[in-house]
C-alpha cells in the first residue's frame, strides 16, 4: 500500500519525496528526485489506419540513447497502468504491478485557437461550423478551451468541462484586424503548460501571420518540453507562402501532432475529424528518466519491439529540454485578453 501511495503521488505531482525510517535512522533516509517525462505516440501502418492493443512491452524509449523503463501507459481513453513501480524506479529495479490502474493524474485538456484575423473574412460562417461540429463530437476529453486571436488573443471560452459555453462562444466571435498568430499560440502553450495529464492545442488559421513578436521556434519548444501536442488547419492561402507552410509543418512534427492544409470547407471537417481520432487513438507512456548529465535538449527516440512491428510507423514529439524553475517563459508577449464577465 505504502508503495502504490508513493507511486501515485509521484505520478500525480512529480513531486519530491523524503521517505525515512525514523528520526533515530537517518543513514536510511531516500531521497527521490524524479520528474515523470509524458510521451504521446500515434502508431500507424502503411495506409495510415491506426494500430490498437499494443503492450508496454512493445515500446521501448530512449532519451539521448539512454534506455528508459516505462513508469504507465494507457492507450486511447482508457485510465493508465502502472507499469513500474517508482522507488524501483530510482533504484534500477524493475517492481513491475502488471494491471494494477491508476486513477488519472490530471484530466485531458484541449484548446481550440481560432484565427479571427482579417484573413477570415471569407468562410468565417464554415469555419465556426466547423469547430462547433468539432466540439459536439469530441469524446475522451475533459475539459476544453475556445481561444480566438487577430492582433490580440482572447480567452473566448476558458478551460472549462461545459461544451455549450464553448459552442457559445464559437457563434459569438467576429473577424478582423491583423493576425499575430504566434503570440496567440505561445500564450497558449503556456496555459496549458502547468497543466498535469494529456494536452493538446488544435489551431485554425486561415492564413500567414503579420503581427507577431516571438519566433515560432520559442513555441515550438515550450510545447515540446511541457508536453502539449499542436495540431494545424490551415488553408491555401497559407499553404501557398511556402515560409508559412514550412514553419506550420515544423512546429506540429516537433510535438508529436499534424498539419492540414484544407481546400474548402469539406476538407477542413475532414481535418477536425482527423484530429478528433488521432486524439482517441493515441498511447501515452511515461517513464522517469535515468541519470543524464545533459541539462539542455534531450532528444527522445521511441521504437517498437516484437513480430512485424518494425513496420508500423511511429509519430511522437523529438525531445525536450529542461526548464528551470526560474524560466517561466520564452518569450514575453503581449498580456491576452478575456471576454466580459
Amino acid at each position: 500500500m505504502k508503495t502504490f501511495l508513493l507511486a501515485l503521488c509521484l505520478l500525480t505531482f512529480g513531486c519530491l519525496v523524503t521517505p525515512g525510517a525514523s528520526a533515530q535512522d537517518d543513514r536510511m533516509r531516500l531521497r527521490v528526485d524524479v520528474t515523470l517525462v509524458q510521451v504521446n505516440v500515434a502508431v500507424t501502418d502503411s495506409k495510415g489506419n491506426y494500430i490498437r492493443d499494443l503492450k508496454p512491452e512493445n515500446f521501448v524509449v530512449l532519451e539521448d540513447n539512454i534506455p528508459e523503463k516505462l513508469a504507465t501507459f494507457e492507450e486511447g481513453h482508457d485510465a493508465p497502468r502502472i507499469v513500474l513501480n517508482p522507488a524501483a524506479a530510482s533504484s534500477g529495479g524493475m517492481g513491475s504491478m502488471p494491471g494494477e490502474k491508476l486513477a488519472r493524474a490530471g484530466e485531458s485538456n484541449l484548446f481550440i485557437l481560432f484565427d479571427t484575423s482579417n484573413y477570415m473574412y471569407r468562410g468565417f460562417v464554415f469555419a465556426q461550423d466547423s469547430i462547433a461540429d468539432f466540439v459536439r463530437s469530441l469524446e475522451g476529453v475533459d475539459r476544453l478551451a475556445l481561444y480566438s486571436y487577430s492582433r490580440d488573443l482572447t480567452r473566448v471560452a476558458p478551460l472549462t468541462t461545459d461544451r455549450s459555453n464553448v459552442l457559445r462562444g464559437v457563434r459569438e466571435t467576429v473577424a478582423g484586424d491583423d493576425a499575430a498568430l504566434y503570440n496567440g499560440l505561445l500564450m497558449t502553450v503556456k496555459d496549458a503548460a502547468p497543466l498535469s495529464g494529456r494536452k493538446a492545442i488544435v489551431v485554425f488559421s486561415n492564413g500567414p501571420d503579420n503581427a507577431s513578436l516571438v519566433p515560432p521556434e520559442d513555441i515550438a519548444e515550450l510545447a515540446q518540453s511541457t508536453g502539449t501536442i499542436i495540431y494545424m488547419i490551415s488553408t491555401r492561402q497559407a499553404q501557398s507562402e511556402p515560409i508559412s507552410s514550412a514553419v506550420f509543418e515544423r512546429i506540429t512534427k516537433t510535438t508529436g501532432g499534424k498539419a492540414y492544409f484544407a481546400k474548402d470547407w469539406k476538407d477542413e471537417r475532414q481535418a477536425f475529424a482527423s484530429i478528433r481520432d488521432d486524439l482517441a487513438h493515441l498511447y501515452a507512456i511515461s517513464y522517469y528518466p535515468q541519470f543524464n548529465p545533459n541539462r539542455g535538449f534531450r532528444k527522445i527516440t521511441v521504437k517498437l519491439v516484437g513480430k512485424d512491428m518494425q513496420k508500423y510507423h511511429i509519430r511522437t514529439r523529438e525531445g525536450y529540454r529542461i526548464l528551470r524553475p526560474s524560466q517561466g517563459s520564452i518569450a514575453d508577449v503581449p498580456t491576452a485578453s478575456s471576454p466580459q464577465q
